[in-house]
């Protein structure tokens, strides 16, 4: 498994997603796992909710693909290649999980036919967990857009911060400019005065 985004190798969004689809991805291999050991509802059950994992870590993929962007090109091999990684390993679990949902007769248990019309009760069942799928990815959705608007809310607080403060910089910079011309001033008029005292003296 590929090591964590060190902070200096790219942004703290990109680490933040890749942590996510991480546990995404431990969750999606574990449901995979026992989805083997059920039928009937409760595989039909696992096989959704293992479903539901995936699109979640496709989901957090390409979030991680737009946000490499902004990340340095130094060190965006590094997160290609592990990038790259990742897909292989969502491919295999597709793959995986499409030959588990084919399994019909596990998947129906007594109930299966080869009929393709489904009871009611059936194709009610597969509608409600439709919809339930729906809204869980639109929640999830919605969070990550929550989160990404928080951030971004942040830096540019921070970066107004650091522009005031840079502001302010140059205007004690500008007011000791403006204290030594005086103070030259000073010294240059002290020089006058100084001489012509001491011609003054030189000449009583």
């Amino acid at each position: 498994m590929a090591n964590p985004l060190d902070t200096d190798a790219g942004s703290e969004l990109f680490a933040s997603y890749e942590a996510e689809f991480k546990l995404v991805q431990a969750d999606l291999t574990q449901k995979l796992d026992q989805i083997p050991e059920l039928n009937g509802e409760p595989r039909k059950a696992a096989v959704n909710q293992a479903e539901r994992a995936l699109e979640e870590a496709e989901e957090l993929l390409g979030q991680m693909r737009l946000e490499k962007q902004n990340i340095p090109s130094a060190n965006r091999n590094k997160v290609n290649t592990r990038l790259r990684n990742f897909e292989t390993d969502i491919d295999k679990a597709k793959r995986k999980l499409q030959t588990l949902a084919d399994d019909r007769a596990a998947l129906f248990g007594s109930r299966y036919t080869d009929d393709p019309d489904a009871s009611p009760s059936d194709r009610q069942l597969e509608q409600r967990q439709q919809l339930l799928a729906g809204t869980d990815r639109l929640d999830r959705s919605s969070q990550r857009l929550r989160s990404s608007q928080a951030l971004a809310n942040e830096t540019e607080a921070i970066g107004a911060a650091t522009l005031a403060d840079l502001h302010s910089q140059r205007e004690r910079i500008q007011h000791t400019g403006e204290m030594l011309f005086e103070s030259e001033g000073y010294v240059d008029r002290s020089v006058k005065t100084l001489r012509g005292m001491a011609r003054w003296l030189r000449i009583g």
